[in-house]
């Protein structure tokens, strides 16, 4: 999953390295939001399993819809921080692809 960027004009190492680090800490950041939508799954089958506080058993779809939420945000941040590191870096002509 690597990107070819074609600069608008050129730039050093030091300004491509910085591009390297923010497209990895924009698919960490990804992962993160990944990671928790699957917490929170996991808390709320933790919840349903419990038989001793069923007074509690409620909260386990709030869990199940929030990590749905959660999900849809990380990737739809995602989808947008690439886009915008993509258009900051590249040629108009570029973007197609």
């Amino acid at each position: 999953m690597s990107f070819e960027f074609k600069n608008k004009k050129e730039i050093i190492l030091r300004d491509y390295l910085a591009l390297e680090r923010t497209r990895l800490a924009n698919d960490r950041t990804l992962f993160s939001y990944i990671r928790t939508a699957l917490y929170l799954v996991l808390a709320g089958l933790a919840f349903l399993q419990m038989d001793d506080f069923k007074a509690i058993k409620w909260s386990a779809p709030i869990f199940f819809l929030l990590s749905l939420v959660i999900l849809i945000i990380g990737v739809v941040k995602y989808f947008v921080m690439k886009k915008k590191i993509k258009k900051y870096y590249t040629t108009p002509d570029n973007l197609k692809n």
